[in-house]
């Protein structure tokens, strides 16, 4: 599994033209989460990654999405499992199937919502157009 955290003034998820998530930290601060599922990842991957979304210490001040309560918004990105090392094109081997992937992205945002957080999600599957005001700019990519 892999995500990329960015830290953001806002975020926003459309599809079709019409918004389906967005997140405004003008206050706290807020975090983009780019997910991939992996086909090899771990049994508790999943609540790996949750805990690094909720607790790594990327906004201002070294403080971490709980201790801001910022918003997070988590789009699911099948297309971090791309494998570039040989050729020209990625690979998609690597990448857990829909059926896979979709449950254990629903995991991850319902577990973040136990933690207090507001969560906004895209549409999984969908052709969406996300949209961002970075800060920083802070980004990290976190394995697990």
């Amino acid at each position: 599994m892999k995500a990329v955290l960015t830290r953001v003034k806002s975020a926003t998820v459309t599809v079709d033209g019409e918004v389906v998530g967005h997140v405004d930290g003008a206050e706290t601060g807020a975090i983009l989460a780019l997910v991939g599922v992996g086909k090899q990842d771990s049994d508790d991957a999943w609540e790996i990654m949750t805990r690094k979304i909720a607790e790594l210490r990327i906004l201002d001040g070294e403080l971490s999405a709980v201790d801001a309560g910022a918003p997070v918004l988590v789009v699911s990105q099948f297309t971090l499992m791309g494998e570039t090392k040989k050729g020209r094109r990625p690979s998609w081997v690597n990448a857990a199937p829909g059926e896979v992937a979709e449950p254990v992205i629903e995991k991850i945002v319902e577990e973040l919502r136990k933690r207090g957080l507001q969560v906004e999600t895209g549409s999984f599957g969908a052709m969406m157009e996300v949209s961002s005001v970075n800060d920083g700019p802070f980004t990290v990519l976190v394995e697990c």
